[in-house]
């Protein structure tokens, strides 16, 4: 869905529902649509976007892939191997 290579520095839960909500929004899609679309819940992308810090992880990374979106690591300090 979503081809940009836009990099988000996530800090908080906050800082991740709010860019999942940007994602999401600028696909056009409605809250009841995106859940449709990754397979989980009205409520649990609701809680997601709004920063709920205990969503499940498993979810949590249902929603990024469905979104397409990708999701990782780097250390200031260096290569993370």
């Amino acid at each position: 869905m979503t081809n940009s290579n836009q990099r988000i520095t996530i800090a908080t839960s906050y800082d991740l529902g709010r860019a999942i909500r940007e994602c999401r929004k600028r696909d056009g899609l409605t809250m009841v649509e995106a859940a449709g679309l990754v397979n989980v819940g009205v409520r649990f992308l609701s809680e997601l976007e709004n920063g709920k810090p205990t969503v499940r992880l498993d979810k949590l990374l249902q929603v990024v892939h469905g979104l397409g979106l990708e999701l990782s690591l780097t250390s200031p300090g260096g290569d993370l191997s």
